[in-house]
């Protein structure tokens, strides 16, 4: 019947992974409330009246911040599987992730240097 044998399973898990969301936006339309009042185009926030405005600045050092956690938390997503394999990877790899690591470093040092690791 295919013409790749084997594939079968992968083909199921492929259709209902893709019907999952269907079926959840599908029931989510049925079930949900129609009308649209008054009380549902008001503004909530953790149960209180909202003051102040909406639309602050933010100090660019929180997306700083964030930027210099989200480059370490991708050096941690890359590094691991190839801490798993180390042993069979051999040397070449062990200058690549030396040289990806010092690319990290240089970015950490720069973050540094500009003040984006300062909460004052």
């Amino acid at each position: 019947m295919f013409v790749l044998s084997g594939y079968e399973y992968f083909l199921g898990f492929l259709i209902l992974c893709s019907l999952v969301p269907v079926l959840a936006l599908g029931a989510s339309a049925v079930v949900r409330p129609r009308r649209r009042g008054l009380e549902r185009r008001t503004t909530y926030e953790s149960g209180m009246e909202p003051f102040g405005g909406a639309w602050i600045q933010f100090n660019i050092r929180y997306y700083m911040f964030a930027l210099v956690f989200v480059i370490f938390d991708v050096e941690t997503v890359f590094l691991y599987p190839w801490a798993v394999a180390f042993n069979q990877l051999g040397v070449l790899a062990f200058v690549e992730a030396v040289v990806f690591i010092a690319i990290l470093v240089v970015g950490l040092v720069y973050a540094w240097r500009k003040g984006a690791l300062e909460w004052s």
